[in-house]
């Protein structure tokens, strides 16, 4: 059984923090914390199986599909991608982008 717990969102000078890792240490929710220079991307990829949740805390981009889509990624917002869609995140701002994602298993 998964504990409460506090974690601390402070990256340093990584582009990645691990927030959640999954089992056991959740039911099934993965998170991490993202931080993106100015035109920095996390690369083309699919949620596979999983629903996404991208929370928005500092800057400004967008999420991108393939068919040329895109959705406005700024701070104080929060961007659901269903399971099986692939896209990418890209800071299209002049300041980091820092959003937290969190995925679970969408059975």
């Amino acid at each position: 059984m998964p504990n409460a717990k506090v974690i601390k969102l402070n990256a340093g000078d990584a582009g990645y923090l691990r927030v959640l890792g999954g089992p056991p240490e959740t039911f099934t929710m993965k998170s991490g914390l993202v931080i993106l220079s100015p035109n920095q991307s996390v690369g083309r990829h699919s949620t596979e199986r999983h629903e996404e949740l991208l929370v928005v805390l500092e800057g400004k981009g967008q999420m991108s599909f393939p068919d040329g889509s895109t959705l406005p990624v700024e701070a104080n917002s929060a961007i659901y991608c269903p399971p099986m869609i692939e896209h990418d995140v890209k800071n299209t701002g002049s300041i980091p982008l820092r959003y937290v994602y969190v995925v679970a298993d969408a059975k």
